[in-house]
């Protein structure tokens, strides 16, 4: 198999990983054991939404604007470095003001954002790999 064709799965589940993310935690009483903030939700779906545009259009020209797939990988781990503190909502909490698990119609526990962010952070690091040896 190509890797141009590993990529290009890879960058279509990155797409999705963003969309999911930013439907999934604008809800009133998002799942986990702690709240995230619309910042922090805002700046993986910026940066991602950017990462993704210049990385198709990286692919696209056929890498001729190597600049552009620097900028394209820095909003990558960008999305994948804040994709990761999401996934910190399911740390678990002690003490006497901890509050349980939510859960909702997606999923029940964590299972779903350990898969999408980690598997954005092994997405990025084949990307990485890939900019490095076919730029």
């Amino acid at each position: 198999m190509k890797p141009e064709y590993i990529v290009y799965v890879l960058t279509f589940l990155s797409a999705v990983v963003v969309l999911l993310t930013r439907v999934r935690l604008s809800q009133a009483r998002a799942a986990g054991r702690h709240q995230v903030g619309m910042g922090t939700v805002n700046t993986h779906t910026v940066c991602g939404v950017l990462a993704l545009v210049l990385w198709v259009y990286f692919l696209a020209t056929g890498h001729d604007s190597s600049w552009v797939g620097i900028v394209a990988l820095f909003f990558y781990w960008l999305t994948a470095l804040v994709g990761l503190l999401i996934l910190m909502r399911w740390a678990p909490s002690r003490g006497k003001h901890a509050s349980g698990t939510t859960d909702d119609s997606w999923s029940e526990g964590p299972g779903l954002s350990v898969l999408a962010h980690v598997g954005m952070l092994v997405g990025v690091l084949v990307f990485t790999w890939y900019f490095g040896t076919h730029s």
